[in-house]
């Protein structure tokens, strides 16, 4: 029979629960003028999560990976700037 060695007990020894949350951020600065996907709902990898004007232009923001939207930080009418985050993306 072989003897078992304890283990440690350490906090830092947690397994992590799931991904990480998804940070999604505009590549431009604007207005936010649509945002088309609802709060809950399931996204796909680069599916559209927000359109911001500039320069008469319409934007998309595309969502980096699939997942469901955990949070909307804008809304329609709310002038952003680049790199904000628009959205959050629960995996």
């Amino acid at each position: 029979m072989k003897n078992k060695l304890p283990q440690a007990l350490c906090g830092d020894n947690k397994k992590p629960v799931g991904m990480p949350d998804i940070k999604i951020v505009t590549e431009v600065a604007g207005r936010i003028c649509a945002l088309p996907i609802p709060l809950g709902a399931d996204v796909g990898d680069g599916e559209d999560i927000a359109f911001v004007e500039a320069m008469k232009m319409e934007i998309p923001v595309a969502s980096p990976a699939a997942g469901k939207v955990k949070s909307i930080l804008v809304a329609v009418d709310d002038v952003v700037a680049e790199g904000q985050v628009v959205a959050i993306l629960e995996t």
